[in-house]
């Protein structure tokens, strides 16, 4: 049996929290030296009656599903952004225009075989908000990818069905504007937060 002021070796393992370890920046406030943490900034909303809860559950409706959305064509993105890189590269290696046009070709097919079923597999939204995370991650439109590496003719015809779907793939992608929450939740995706 433990004396007073001992910790029973038992007692201490299961009194114990496992967490992160937190380096905290020292702050000196009327003479005396504090710790300080910047933490998050954290939106509350009062509970709504009515109307307004019926808008704000909506609201947050849309924003999970937002959330739902980026997580899975996001990864997308990147992948053409990353596939648009190595392809640009193996261009410059490449001097003739016929060999260029043939690995374009092959790549083409090379993409088709690798993510056409994933690509079927997204709904109309999902489609369109990955239109503009590829012009966020190229700089490039949909539409001005396809016109550079398959041609204008090619373009237009992807264009056309494009706007058959409701969709266009001159969309251009908008951080400070209509994008601007994506924005956010992509910020938070890239620094492991959600």
């Amino acid at each position: 049996m433990p004396a007073y002021g001992q910790i029973d070796s038992a007692l201490q393992k299961n009194d114990t929290v496992p967490g992160r370890l937190y380096v905290l920046n020292k702050i000196n406030r009327n003479g005396e030296d504090l710790p300080e943490i910047e933490i998050k900034e954290v939106t509350i909303l009062a509970n709504q009656k009515g109307k307004e809860a019926r808008q704000q559950r909506n609201l947050l409706k849309r924003y999970d599903r937002l959330v739902y959305n980026l997580k899975k064509v996001y990864p997308y993105a990147l992948i053409v952004r990353d596939r648009l890189y190595k392809a640009n590269l193996e261009l410059t290696n490449i001097p003739d225009e016929k060999e260029r046009k043939k690995y374009l070709k092959n790549l083409e097919k090379e993409v088709f075989n690798e993510y056409e079923d994933d690509m079927r597999q997204l709904t109309l939204t999902q489609g369109k908000l990955l239109i503009k995370l590829v012009d966020r991650e190229t700089q490039n439109t949909s539409y001005q990818l396809i016109k550079d590496y398959r041609g204008g003719f090619s373009a237009a015809f992807w264009q056309g069905i494009a706007r058959i779907f409701g969709t266009n793939l001159k969309a251009e992608y908008d951080p400070y504007g209509e994008d601007a929450l994506t924005e956010v939740l992509l910020l938070d995706i890239e620094a492991g937060l959600l």
